[in-house]
């Protein structure tokens, strides 16, 4: 079933004086998906997420959010949540206070503020009433109820990245925004805080738009990747596409946990296809092993043993160098040892050696 987009940019550029940051991109952001901009510093994605929040407004082109262009409209006007790498929380308010914030702005006075008088205010008592469920309810989704009187100071940073999260949940916006929020975790508690978004994307029912640099973070949590290059949008699709079926080397290059193999045919592997000659040749690590009768012949140069695999480094006569992946119990040979290597043909990637683009492989 297609789902109807929630937010949509087209024809969307952005420059800075002669710097072009984007480049005439398309981006469509369907209810509910987990959507990752994927990308190396400086290729233009805070920038996107940036004006998809209302922070940063296009040179050209239009913002869609359900239909209508609000490219001249602010953040707030948006009802957009943006959570941000550093968290933003104010150390001197609570983590009920600081959730509760977005809503004492919007249902409170300057007056009815006030820790006082504030609750004398006429409309006050329901509004508070209000707030102090929805960030709760908030509190018992983020697993916070018992650090709500607790400051930002004595909280780890997988909870301060949990109260940031809850403090965009309480307004109820219709898209979340999130920018590089696990940056400044450690490995372990990266991984469990993958999980715990992936976990409330699902609660919320809510669209999520997540900037990264780390491909492994968008092909765990993203049901759509868009990869950007140069301030272009490469490929966009589904994590299996991207990986499958890359649209350029670029994408190849960037997608996959272990760096694609680029082979030209004198590196060993002429014939392979009437396009392979005249193409650069990719092959990922994983689809390639150790085989008596492999087509590929390289010597090994070194060999990462990881428990159940080990990572070899070998290098092609031509002097190409590749990586192949053994099981964990392959007797690994000594340096300098020549290793046949197999794959399967329908493993293979073509690219066009000018333009970098995929060559379709057919049978």
């Amino acid at each position: 079933m297609t789902r109807s987009p929630v937010l949509e940019l087209r024809g969307l550029s952005r420059r800075f004086g002669q710097t072009a940051v984007l480049d005439d991109i398309d981006i469509t952001v369907p209810e509910g998906s987990f959507t990752a901009l994927l990308g190396a510093s400086g290729c233009g994605k805070s920038t996107t997420l940036r004006i998809m929040a209302g922070l940063d407004r296009p040179t050209s082109g239009r913002v869609l959010l359900h239909g209508e262009d609000v490219a001249g409209k602010t953040a707030h006007e948006r009802n957009v949540a943006m959570v941000f790498q550093s968290y933003a929380l104010y150390p001197h308010l609570t983590v009920f206070q600081n959730m509760a914030l977005p809503l004492t702005m919007r249902h409170l006075s300057s007056l009815g503020r006030m820790p006082l008088v504030g609750r004398l205010v006429p409309g006050s008592r329901v509004a508070r009433n209000l707030i102090e469920k929805k960030v709760s309810e908030a509190a018992d989704v983020l697993g916070l109820t018992d650090l709500l009187d607790r400051k930002p100071s004595s909280l780890s940073g997988g909870q301060k990245q949990r109260v940031a999260l809850g403090r965009a949940m309480v307004r109820d916006p219709v898209l979340f925004l999130l920018d590089e929020p696990l940056s400044n975790l450690d490995a372990r508690l990266r991984v469990k805080m993958r999980a715990e978004l992936v976990a409330l994307h699902r609660r919320t029912g809510k669209a999520f738009v997540y900037v990264t640099h780390d491909q492994s973070e968008a092909m765990a949590m993203a049901d759509q990747i868009v990869v950007m290059i140069g301030g272009k949008v490469a490929q966009s699709g589904a994590p299996r596409d991207l990986y499958g079926r890359p649209a350029s080397m670029g994408v190849a290059t960037f997608i996959g946990h272990n760096a694609i193999n680029l082979f030209l045919p004198d590196d060993g592997l002429h014939g392979l296809h009437p396009a392979a000659d005249r193409a650069v040749i990719g092959l990922r690590p994983e689809h390639l092993s150790p085989a008596a009768n492999g087509a590929l012949e390289a010597r090994l140069e070194t060999a990462e043993y990881l428990g159940s695999e080990i990572i070899l480094g070998l290098r092609c006569e031509s002097g190409t160098e590749i990586r192949a992946i053994a099981s964990g119990d392959y007797p690994i040979p000594a340096p300098g040892s020549a290793i046949r290597l197999g794959f399967e043909p329908g493993q293979l990637h073509l690219f066009d050696r000018q333009s970098g683009k995929r060559i379709e492989v057919t049978s």
